[in-house]
């Protein structure tokens, strides 16, 4: 018998619904949050149960909490996603019909790319072949900045790639469309935008750069797990302090920012539902 759904659920869904993606820190800090303004107990370690709770009532609506990877820098993020609608016309109550076609041609580019990024230039460049109308250079600067606002593209030094909310979103879509052009990384399984790959013809796995860097940390002769070739790779260092556990005071800031993010906000019929 599923567990009965309280209103600590329902703010942190709530909450969730504002942004649709959090960061791992920021969640652990709501959960906290919610669980102290309604006065129930705090698992420390409790989040994903908390969550499994939330998404077995989810569930009739085709909705889940997906908990997924930064594929830049390994930090972990919880995103509210529709199981149902596994492509880009999800985004169409947000996104004119070029401009969902601009997405999928910038979506193109970048998982066609050996680097898993598209730059500025390339993406501007698609303005003029858009259908059902061209775009100016200006229109499209703009509609890229939205994306990258509402956490579909991630934008770094004038390259763009998919965000962690996007390949969290969309992953059945990306597999479905691309097919081969898209790798499982070796180590999480989950799918490798951006990474590096043993350069053995007859291997050629991917692992994404977080996953480089713990497989191999303290290892002076890395090699593939795959086909056990030397890995030419530089093998990153994403090592960093070890995050405090939030006080009372950063988990209500962290609640306040998390409902104040510019991402679009889901259907608040969502919550009523819920209820009942």
């Amino acid at each position: 018998m599923a567990k009965h759904m309280t209103d600590s659920h329902r703010r942190f869904l709530q909450s969730l619904m504002c942004c649709g993606i959090i960061e791992g820190s920021k969640a652990r800090a709501l959960h906290r949050h919610c669980c102290e303004v309604h006065r129930v107990h705090y698992p420390h370690e409790g989040l994903d149960d908390f969550i499994r709770v939330i998404n077995t009532h989810l569930q009739p609506m085709f909705m889940q909490i997906r908990k997924g990877m930064s594929e830049e820098d390994g930090v972990q993020y919880y995103a509210l996603v529709n199981i149902t609608e596994t492509d880009v016309t999800r985004m169409a109550s947000d996104y004119s019909d070029t401009e969902l076609e601009l997405f999928r041609k910038a979506m193109d580019l970048i998982v066609d790319s050996e680097t898993g990024t598209a730059s500025s230039t390339e993406i501007l460049n698609l303005a003029d072949r858009l259908q059902p109308k061209k775009m100016k250079k200006k229109e499209t600067e703009q509609v890229l900045q939205r994306l990258v606002q509402h956490k579909w593209l991630y934008e770094k030094d004038g390259e763009y790639t998919l965000s962690t909310r996007c390949i969290m979103e969309m992953e059945p879509y990306i597999q479905n469309i691309y097919q081969d052009l898209v790798k499982v990384c070796n180590i999480c399984r989950n799918i490798a935008i951006q990474g590096q790959m043993c350069e053995n013809p007859e291997c050629g796995i991917k692992m994404h750069i977080p996953c480089v860097a713990r497989y191999f940390k303290g290892r002076t002769d890395p090699r593939c797990p795959s086909c056990n070739e030397f890995w030419p790779h530089e093998i990153p260092d994403l090592s960093c302090p070890s995050p405090q556990a939030p006080s009372p005071g950063q988990a209500m800031a962290a609640k306040e920012n998390t409902t104040q993010d510019t991402a679009p906000s889901r259907s608040k019929r969502l919550i009523r539902t819920t209820k009942n």
